[in-house]
């Protein structure tokens, strides 16, 4: 499963319905990962905060331990296909979310969100909300 940015900034902010998915999902056993965009994105964020050291922490200790997935070649043509094609359709999403979900695609995952507005808008991508 891989989590979207958007869980791990709950899980970050102590959000109840993200904590509470969380320790369902260490119930299930139920591996997770995080992609090197959602590490782009938190980073950006962090660039711009006004409590860089602290939010550092958080990030770190919210991340640890977390399996990274790479955006490869065939993540990225998908990802690209699901841009453009939502772009066509006058239905664009996030350019980032687009390649999560094209890694997610390749990879066979499901990725967690409460982001269903955009994700749902994948053809084919499985969704775990919280």
């Amino acid at each position: 499963m891989i989590a979207d940015t958007a869980f791990i900034i709950d899980l970050m902010h102590n959000d109840e319905r993200a904590v509470a998915k969380l320790q369902e999902l260490i119930r299930r056993n139920e591996p997770q990962s995080v992609t090197a965009l959602t590490i782009f994105e938190l980073f950006s964020g962090l660039a711009r905060c006004n409590k860089p050291v602290e939010e550092r922490n958080k990030i770190m200790k919210t991340l640890g331990g977390q399996l990274v997935v790479h955006l490869d070649s065939d993540s990225a043509e998908k990802g690209g296909e699901i841009d453009g094609s939502l772009i066509k359709d006058g239905k664009g999403i996030d350019v980032i979310d687009c390649m999560i979900a094209g890694i997610a695609l390749i990879k066979n995952e499901i990725v967690l969100t409460r982001n269903v507005k955009d994700f749902s808008r994948i053809r084919g991508l499985n969704l775990e909300l919280y």
